[in-house]
Parts: structure tokens; sequence; C-alpha cells
């Protein structure tokens, strides 16, 4: 399974960001602790994109899918008001910034497709109502709570 994940587009994409992200954290300046402290940031919002790509796909749950999807879309944004904090601490390579943009403007694309692709009907209901495919609520019945469960014909008792 790990090998079709790491042949979405959007997971290739992730990685490329992720080591785009890498080259920028590797130019600032070391004894700048501001600077550091957003270089540690945009690092842990770039690996979300590749490593919560994959959490989506192996759970395959739309609620875990669509949780997931969030993260990366708040990582994503995070990005870009991450340069804001390197410009704003004296990073010297702002060529970097147009890169970082475009990057993530092409791995905005993937993940509207990526999105459209889950599977509204496999699904658990998110009773905090967040994450539910079109037409489920929170306080929906589960048709599972209807299916008859005896742990003993389960358990040696």
């Amino acid at each position: 399974m790990r090998d079709e994940i790491e042949k979405l587009a959007i997971y290739q994409k992730g990685d490329e960001i992720g080591e785009l992200v890498r080259r920028i954290v590797d130019l600032a300046d070391e004894d700048n602790d501001d600077l550091q402290r957003v270089c540690a940031d945009m690092l842990v919002n770039a690996y979300d994109l590749a490593v919560k790509v994959a959490g989506a796909e192996g759970a395959d749950l739309y609620d875990i899918r669509m949780e997931n999807a969030t993260i990366i879309r708040k990582s994503a944004r995070e990005l870009v008001v991450n340069t804001h904090g390197l410009d704003m601490f004296g990073f010297e390579h702002p060529e970097y910034y147009s890169l970082l943009r475009e990057a993530l403007e092409e791995y905005r694309l993937l993940f509207i497709d990526w999105v459209a692709s889950f599977d509204e009907q496999n699904y658990i209901i998110d009773r905090w109502g967040l994450f539910n495919p079109p037409g489920v609520g929170p306080h929906d019945k589960d048709l599972d709570d209807d299916i008859p469960f005896d742990p003993n014909d389960f358990l040696d008792c």
C-alpha cells in the first residue's frame, strides 16, 4: 500500500514541497533564534503535506480522510504565512517565497481533486459533527448499532 500512496501526485508534490522547505531552512541563519523557530514551524507544516495524505489513504474512511485533509489545508496555508515570518526575521533569500507559493498552488489544485475522490459511502458517523459526508448528521442512527454482537461468541469463556 505504501508504494501506491507514494505514487499519488499529491503525495509526490507534498514531498517536493518538503524538500524545498528543507532547502529554505538550511539557508536560514543558525544564530537567529526567531528565524529558527519559524523554520521549525515550516518543517512541521511541510511534513504534514505528505504524512497526512498517507494517513488519509491508509484509513480510507471519509471522516478520517476529511480530518487529515483539514490538517493539510491548515499546514499549507501556514506555510504561506511562515514566509512573512521569515521576512520579518531577516531571511536573506526571499527568492524562495515565490517558489514555495507556486508549489503550494500546484498542491492546492491536486488537493481539490484528491478530496473530490473521497468515497462518501465509506464512513463512520462523526459524532462531533465536523467530518460527516453530505446528508449525514452527528445524531443520525448508525445502522451498525442494530447488528447483534455477543463478545462470548469470540471469547473462550
